[in-house]
Protein backbone atom coordinates (compact mmCIF):
# COMPACT_ATOMS: atom_id res chain seq x y z
CA UNK A 1 0.00 0.00 0.00
CA UNK A 2 1.26 3.05 -1.10
CA UNK A 3 1.05 6.47 1.64
CA UNK A 4 -2.00 6.94 0.12
CA UNK A 5 -3.81 4.19 0.77
CA UNK A 6 -4.40 2.84 -1.93
CA UNK A 7 -3.25 -0.20 -3.68
CA UNK A 8 0.14 -0.01 -6.56
CA UNK A 9 -0.78 0.18 -10.15
CA UNK A 10 2.84 -0.12 -10.93
CA UNK A 11 5.40 -2.46 -8.94
CA UNK A 12 8.95 -2.36 -9.97
CA UNK A 13 10.64 -5.69 -8.40
CA UNK A 14 14.38 -6.36 -8.85
CA UNK A 15 14.52 -5.07 -12.04
CA UNK A 16 17.93 -5.26 -14.33
CA UNK A 17 18.98 -4.33 -17.96
CA UNK A 18 22.07 -5.47 -19.02
CA UNK A 19 24.29 -5.08 -22.58
CA UNK A 20 25.61 -7.99 -24.09
CA UNK A 21 28.79 -6.91 -26.11
CA UNK A 22 31.86 -8.39 -27.27
CA UNK A 23 33.11 -8.87 -23.56
CA UNK A 24 30.22 -10.41 -22.60
CA UNK A 25 27.18 -8.87 -20.45
CA UNK A 26 27.11 -5.42 -18.66
CA UNK A 27 25.04 -4.60 -16.48
CA UNK A 28 23.66 -1.22 -16.72
CA UNK A 29 20.43 -1.37 -14.43
CA UNK A 30 20.73 -3.67 -11.42
CA UNK A 31 18.04 -4.54 -8.12
CA UNK A 32 15.52 -1.53 -9.14
CA UNK A 33 12.65 -1.24 -7.07
CA UNK A 34 9.81 0.93 -6.74
CA UNK A 35 5.72 1.39 -6.36
CA UNK A 36 3.68 4.25 -7.62
CA UNK A 37 -0.09 4.14 -6.82
CA UNK A 38 -2.86 5.98 -8.22
CA UNK A 39 -2.91 9.17 -8.44
CA UNK A 40 0.82 9.66 -6.98
CA UNK A 41 4.29 11.00 -8.50
CA UNK A 42 7.61 9.36 -7.85
CA UNK A 43 10.48 11.00 -8.68
CA UNK A 44 13.50 8.92 -10.17
CA UNK A 45 16.42 11.33 -9.17
CA UNK A 46 19.94 11.02 -10.23
CA UNK A 47 23.11 12.03 -12.54
CA UNK A 48 23.15 11.44 -15.90
CA UNK A 49 24.17 7.94 -16.47
CA UNK A 50 22.57 6.71 -13.17
CA UNK A 51 20.26 4.60 -15.59
CA UNK A 52 17.12 6.61 -15.19
CA UNK A 53 15.91 6.39 -18.61
CA UNK A 54 16.77 3.36 -19.02
CA UNK A 55 14.50 2.04 -16.47
CA UNK A 56 11.95 3.84 -18.08
CA UNK A 57 12.50 2.58 -21.46
CA UNK A 58 12.08 -1.34 -19.87
CA UNK A 59 9.13 -0.65 -18.35
CA UNK A 60 7.84 0.34 -21.90
CA UNK A 61 9.37 -2.14 -23.74
CA UNK A 62 11.46 0.11 -25.20
CA UNK A 63 14.64 -1.31 -24.87
CA UNK A 64 17.75 -2.06 -28.12
CA UNK A 65 18.04 -5.66 -29.56
CA UNK A 66 21.70 -5.66 -27.30
CA UNK A 67 19.59 -5.23 -24.19
CA UNK A 68 18.47 -7.83 -22.17
CA UNK A 69 15.74 -7.03 -18.89
CA UNK A 70 15.27 -9.15 -15.92
CA UNK A 71 13.40 -8.82 -12.85
CA UNK A 72 9.51 -7.74 -12.48
CA UNK A 73 7.27 -4.86 -13.47
CA UNK A 74 3.63 -5.42 -12.65
CA UNK A 75 1.49 -3.16 -14.31
CA UNK A 76 -2.40 -3.33 -12.63
CA UNK A 77 -1.34 -6.38 -11.29
CA UNK A 78 0.04 -7.81 -14.59
CA UNK A 79 3.77 -8.66 -14.94
CA UNK A 80 4.60 -6.60 -18.59
CA UNK A 81 7.63 -7.26 -18.40
CA UNK A 82 8.42 -10.29 -20.74
CA UNK A 83 5.65 -9.16 -23.00
CA UNK A 84 6.96 -8.66 -26.92
CA UNK A 85 5.27 -7.59 -30.21
CA UNK A 86 1.51 -6.84 -29.89
CA UNK A 87 0.93 -7.82 -26.77
CA UNK A 88 3.30 -4.63 -25.41
CA UNK A 89 2.02 -2.67 -28.61
CA UNK A 90 -1.44 -2.86 -26.96
CA UNK A 91 -0.30 -1.63 -23.11
CA UNK A 92 2.18 0.87 -24.63
CA UNK A 93 -0.03 4.34 -25.02
CA UNK A 94 -3.43 2.42 -23.36
CA UNK A 95 -2.18 1.81 -19.74
CA UNK A 96 1.06 3.08 -19.68
CA UNK A 97 2.31 6.12 -21.73
CA UNK A 98 5.31 8.53 -22.17
CA UNK A 99 6.39 11.63 -22.52
CA UNK A 100 9.88 11.75 -24.08
CA UNK A 101 13.13 14.33 -23.41
CA UNK A 102 12.98 15.41 -26.71
CA UNK A 103 9.83 16.27 -28.58
CA UNK A 104 10.89 17.01 -31.81
CA UNK A 105 13.12 13.69 -32.63
CA UNK A 106 10.28 11.82 -30.67
CA UNK A 107 7.40 14.07 -33.52
CA UNK A 108 7.23 12.54 -37.32
CA UNK A 109 8.11 15.83 -39.22
CA UNK A 110 6.34 14.41 -41.88
CA UNK A 111 2.85 14.28 -40.20
CA UNK A 112 0.77 17.43 -38.53
CA UNK A 113 0.69 17.11 -35.07
CA UNK A 114 -3.43 16.66 -35.56
CA UNK A 115 -2.70 13.49 -37.51
CA UNK A 116 0.05 12.41 -34.60
CA UNK A 117 -2.70 12.45 -32.15
CA UNK A 118 -5.63 10.66 -34.52
CA UNK A 119 -3.42 8.12 -35.35
CA UNK A 120 -2.82 7.22 -31.52
CA UNK A 121 -6.47 7.50 -30.36
CA UNK A 122 -6.98 4.86 -33.47
CA UNK A 123 -4.28 2.54 -32.70
CA UNK A 124 -5.87 1.39 -29.25
CA UNK A 125 -9.37 1.93 -30.08
CA UNK A 126 -12.38 1.21 -32.70
CA UNK A 127 -13.05 4.65 -33.53
CA UNK A 128 -14.20 6.89 -36.42
CA UNK A 129 -11.81 9.41 -38.11
CA UNK A 130 -14.04 12.08 -37.37
CA UNK A 131 -14.63 11.25 -33.69
CA UNK A 132 -10.68 10.66 -32.96
CA UNK A 133 -9.99 14.46 -34.57
CA UNK A 134 -12.69 15.48 -32.12
CA UNK A 135 -11.24 13.66 -29.36
CA UNK A 136 -7.79 15.32 -30.63
CA UNK A 137 -9.02 18.93 -30.52
CA UNK A 138 -10.47 18.66 -26.76
CA UNK A 139 -7.00 17.01 -26.03
CA UNK A 140 -5.14 20.28 -27.62
CA UNK A 141 -7.66 22.20 -25.76
CA UNK A 142 -7.10 20.11 -22.25
CA UNK A 143 -3.16 20.76 -22.50
CA UNK A 144 -3.48 24.34 -23.03
CA UNK A 145 -2.57 25.02 -26.48
CA UNK A 146 -3.20 28.27 -28.22
CA UNK A 147 -5.82 28.04 -30.57
CA UNK A 148 -6.20 24.15 -30.88
CA UNK A 149 -8.07 24.61 -34.14
CA UNK A 150 -5.31 26.40 -36.46
CA UNK A 151 -2.39 23.73 -34.55
CA UNK A 152 -4.41 20.85 -34.98
CA UNK A 153 -3.05 21.07 -39.17
CA UNK A 154 0.29 22.66 -38.01
CA UNK A 155 3.63 21.00 -38.51
CA UNK A 156 5.72 19.83 -35.64
CA UNK A 157 8.76 22.52 -36.97
CA UNK A 158 6.19 25.28 -36.47
CA UNK A 159 5.66 24.42 -32.98
CA UNK A 160 7.39 26.13 -30.19
CA UNK A 161 9.50 24.01 -28.02
CA UNK A 162 6.65 23.95 -24.88
CA UNK A 163 4.05 23.83 -27.59
CA UNK A 164 5.65 20.40 -28.98
CA UNK A 165 6.05 19.05 -24.91
CA UNK A 166 2.00 19.74 -25.31
CA UNK A 167 1.76 17.59 -28.24
CA UNK A 168 3.43 14.87 -26.31
CA UNK A 169 1.82 15.65 -23.66
CA UNK A 170 -1.78 15.41 -25.49
CA UNK A 171 -0.69 12.06 -27.32
CA UNK A 172 0.27 10.59 -23.87
CA UNK A 173 -3.01 11.01 -22.52
CA UNK A 174 -5.17 10.06 -25.68
CA UNK A 175 -6.27 6.66 -24.59
CA UNK A 176 -6.12 7.88 -20.43
CA UNK A 177 -3.08 5.61 -19.45
CA UNK A 178 -3.22 4.41 -15.95
CA UNK A 179 0.86 5.63 -15.68
CA UNK A 180 2.47 8.25 -17.26
CA UNK A 181 5.77 8.26 -17.24
CA UNK A 182 7.64 11.90 -17.92
CA UNK A 183 11.28 11.70 -19.01
CA UNK A 184 12.78 15.32 -18.43
CA UNK A 185 9.72 16.72 -20.23
CA UNK A 186 10.77 20.06 -19.50
CA UNK A 187 14.51 19.61 -21.19
CA UNK A 188 15.66 23.21 -22.84
CA UNK A 189 12.71 24.74 -21.87
CA UNK A 190 12.66 28.06 -20.22
CA UNK A 191 11.77 28.18 -16.55
CA UNK A 192 8.32 30.00 -17.03
CA UNK A 193 7.36 27.05 -19.46
CA UNK A 194 9.12 24.79 -17.55
CA UNK A 195 6.66 25.64 -14.42
CA UNK A 196 3.72 25.59 -16.53
CA UNK A 197 4.50 21.48 -18.19
CA UNK A 198 4.76 20.68 -14.72
CA UNK A 199 1.78 22.33 -13.43
CA UNK A 200 0.01 21.06 -16.52
CA UNK A 201 1.02 17.42 -15.87
CA UNK A 202 0.15 17.85 -12.02
CA UNK A 203 -3.44 19.25 -13.31
CA UNK A 204 -3.69 16.41 -15.60
CA UNK A 205 -2.79 13.96 -12.63
CA UNK A 206 -5.59 15.08 -10.37
CA UNK A 207 -8.27 14.71 -13.01
CA UNK A 208 -7.47 11.70 -13.81
CA UNK A 209 -5.73 9.75 -11.13
CA UNK A 210 -3.23 8.36 -13.25
CA UNK A 211 -0.16 7.47 -11.64
CA UNK A 212 3.13 9.82 -12.50
CA UNK A 213 6.71 8.56 -12.92
CA UNK A 214 8.54 11.37 -12.83
CA UNK A 215 12.46 11.12 -14.48
CA UNK A 216 14.73 14.60 -13.51
CA UNK A 217 18.16 15.55 -12.13
CA UNK A 218 16.75 18.52 -10.18
CA UNK A 219 15.85 18.47 -7.36
CA UNK A 220 14.07 22.16 -6.99
CA UNK A 221 11.35 20.15 -8.99
CA UNK A 222 11.23 17.59 -6.94
CA UNK A 223 10.57 19.23 -3.86
CA UNK A 224 7.54 21.26 -5.57
CA UNK A 225 5.62 17.95 -7.54
CA UNK A 226 6.84 14.85 -6.24
CA UNK A 227 5.63 12.59 -3.37
CA UNK A 228 7.69 10.51 -2.96
CA UNK A 229 11.51 9.96 -4.27
CA UNK A 230 13.91 7.68 -5.71
CA UNK A 231 17.10 8.53 -6.20
CA UNK A 232 19.31 6.66 -8.29
CA UNK A 233 23.23 5.94 -8.49
CA UNK A 234 25.04 3.71 -11.15
CA UNK A 235 22.59 1.33 -11.67
CA UNK A 236 20.87 1.21 -8.65
CA UNK A 237 18.50 2.63 -6.10
CA UNK A 238 20.22 4.38 -3.21
CA UNK A 239 18.04 6.13 -0.81
CA UNK A 240 13.87 6.18 -1.50
CA UNK A 241 11.78 7.92 0.56
CA UNK A 242 8.89 10.84 0.89
CA UNK A 243 9.80 13.77 -0.85
CA UNK A 244 9.26 16.03 1.76
CA UNK A 245 11.50 13.91 4.60
CA UNK A 246 14.51 13.12 1.82
CA UNK A 247 14.95 17.15 1.15
CA UNK A 248 14.95 18.32 4.70
CA UNK A 249 17.00 15.10 5.96
CA UNK A 250 18.84 12.99 3.14
CA UNK A 251 20.53 10.34 4.51
CA UNK A 252 23.09 9.05 1.70
CA UNK A 253 25.93 10.83 0.92
CA UNK A 254 24.78 10.85 -2.71
CA UNK A 255 21.58 12.51 -1.83
CA UNK A 256 23.30 15.03 0.30
CA UNK A 257 25.73 15.93 -2.39
CA UNK A 258 23.34 16.37 -4.82
CA UNK A 259 21.16 18.91 -2.60
CA UNK A 260 24.66 20.73 -1.67
CA UNK A 261 24.90 21.15 -5.19
CA UNK A 262 21.48 22.94 -5.90
CA UNK A 263 22.11 26.88 -7.08
CA UNK A 264 20.14 28.97 -4.56
CA UNK A 265 19.00 32.78 -4.54
CA UNK A 266 19.56 34.68 -1.64
CA UNK A 267 21.01 38.06 -0.26
CA UNK A 268 24.42 36.85 1.25
CA UNK A 269 27.53 36.75 0.17
CA UNK A 270 28.61 34.92 -3.28
CA UNK A 271 29.86 31.51 -2.49
CA UNK A 272 31.11 28.54 -5.08
CA UNK A 273 28.39 26.26 -6.28
CA UNK A 274 29.48 22.62 -4.18
CA UNK A 275 30.27 19.70 -6.21
CA UNK A 276 30.24 16.23 -6.36
CA UNK A 277 33.95 15.43 -7.36
CA UNK A 278 34.16 12.79 -9.94
CA UNK A 279 31.94 11.12 -12.53
CA UNK A 280 29.43 8.70 -12.39
CA UNK A 281 31.77 4.98 -13.38
CA UNK A 282 31.40 3.27 -16.59
CA UNK A 283 30.15 0.23 -16.52
CA UNK A 284 33.37 -1.65 -17.60
CA UNK A 285 34.54 -0.19 -14.34
CA UNK A 286 32.08 -0.48 -11.62
CA UNK A 287 34.07 -0.87 -7.78
CA UNK A 288 33.91 -3.19 -6.40
CA UNK A 289 31.76 -2.51 -3.34
CA UNK A 290 29.67 1.02 -3.15
CA UNK A 291 29.85 2.34 -6.15
CA UNK A 292 29.56 6.02 -4.69
CA UNK A 293 32.60 5.36 -2.62
CA UNK A 294 35.30 6.81 -4.92
CA UNK A 295 33.33 10.16 -4.86
CA UNK A 296 32.26 10.10 -1.47
CA UNK A 297 34.42 12.30 1.55
CA UNK A 298 32.94 9.42 3.97
CA UNK A 299 33.39 6.36 2.52
CA UNK A 300 35.41 3.77 5.22
CA UNK A 301 37.37 0.62 3.69
CA UNK A 302 34.00 -1.53 4.41
CA UNK A 303 32.50 0.97 1.95
CA UNK A 304 35.26 0.19 -0.64
CA UNK A 305 34.65 -3.85 -0.77
CA UNK A 306 31.37 -4.43 0.01
CA UNK A 307 27.80 -3.52 -1.84
CA UNK A 308 25.51 -1.98 0.92
CA UNK A 309 21.88 -3.53 1.01
CA UNK A 310 19.07 -0.81 0.38
CA UNK A 311 18.67 -0.78 4.60
CA UNK A 312 15.37 -0.17 6.15
CA UNK A 313 15.38 3.69 6.89
CA UNK A 314 12.47 4.20 9.37
CA UNK A 315 9.07 2.89 7.79
CA UNK A 316 8.75 0.15 5.15
CA UNK A 317 8.80 2.92 2.49
CA UNK A 318 11.86 4.75 3.85
CA UNK A 319 15.47 2.89 2.68
CA UNK A 320 18.92 4.26 2.46
CA UNK A 321 21.73 2.04 0.55
CA UNK A 322 24.48 2.46 2.72
CA UNK A 323 27.04 1.18 5.11
CA UNK A 324 27.26 4.04 7.22
CA UNK A 325 24.01 5.83 7.22
CA UNK A 326 22.87 5.65 10.85
CA UNK A 327 26.70 7.24 12.00
CA UNK A 328 26.91 9.82 9.33
CA UNK A 329 23.29 11.09 10.44
CA UNK A 330 24.45 13.51 12.89
CA UNK A 331 21.88 15.55 15.14
CA UNK A 332 22.59 18.77 13.30
CA UNK A 333 21.78 17.20 9.66
CA UNK A 334 18.20 17.05 11.31
CA UNK A 335 18.24 20.56 11.56
CA UNK A 336 20.28 21.69 8.04
CA UNK A 337 21.24 19.34 5.57
CA UNK A 338 24.54 19.65 3.80
CA UNK A 339 25.20 22.43 2.06
CA UNK A 340 22.16 24.34 3.31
Amino acid sequence: MSARGLPPVLEVEDLSVAFRGRGGERAAVRGVGFSVAPGETLALVGESGCGKSLTAFALLGLLPANARAGGRVRLEGRDILGLQGEAMRRLRGARIAMIFQEPMTALNPVLTIGAQIVEAIREHEAVSRADARARALGLLARVRMPDPERRFDAYPHHLSGGQRQRVMIAMALACTPAVLVADEPTTALDVTVQAQILDLIDDLRRETGMAVVLITHDLGLVAEHADRVAVMYAGRVVETRPAETLIAVPLHPYTRGLIAARPRLGTGPRRRLAEIPGQVPPLGAMPPGCAFAPRCPSAAAPCRETLPPLDVAGSAAERVACLRWKELRAPEQSAAPLGA
